[in-house]
């Protein structure tokens, strides 16, 4: 099962905010994709939440793109900043990206984003949203959402 970041939004608002600011804090992400033979191939990228969608843009032919054009599956993670505070703890995104043909939807993210032109543009269908941080400076809590399922929380002392 996959779900649109609106989905998970409206699922887990708090967490839901809690990444966008994690993701709003860098422009620059890192995006992990399949290669051809399958091995990972790790990528920056910048990523905008419009509309209900988490964005994915892409420079025309980029390895990136041509990777999810062939294998959909993709893992984002937040730009963690510098040192060791990660305000907000780590969080990272799994998913299915899909390329975004209609002119009409591309229009509307260049009014938007405005973007250099060409691009490929892929819209989200999450897996799987991860939150790592620590909790008290004595407990690492890991919260994972997935869509139908509730919200799970481990903490480890």
């Amino acid at each position: 099962m996959t779900a649109n970041w609106a989905f998970f939004a409206a699922a887990e608002p708090d967490l839901a905010t809690t990444v966008e600011r994690r993701f709003g804090a860098f422009t620059h992400h890192v995006l992990a994709t399949l290669r051809k033979d399958g091995s990972p191939r790790t990528s920056g990228l910048e990523v905008r939440f419009l509309a209900g969608e988490l964005w994915l843009g892409m420079m025309p032919g980029s390895l990136k793109a041509l990777d999810l054009r062939r294998d959909p599956r993709f893992a984002l993670q937040a730009n963690p900043g510098e040192g060791t505070g990660m305000g907000g703890g780590d969080v990272r995104i799994g998913g299915r990206a899909i390329e975004v043909e209609d002119a009409e939807v591309k229009a509307g993210y260049v009014e938007e984003v405005k973007p250099p032109e060409p691009f490929h543009l892929f819209r989200t269908e999450l897996t799987e949203v991860v939150r790592t941080y620590v909790e008290d400076d004595a407990y690492l809590v890991v919260q994972v959402w997935q869509p139908g399922e509730p919200l799970r929380t481990v903490r480890r002392a």
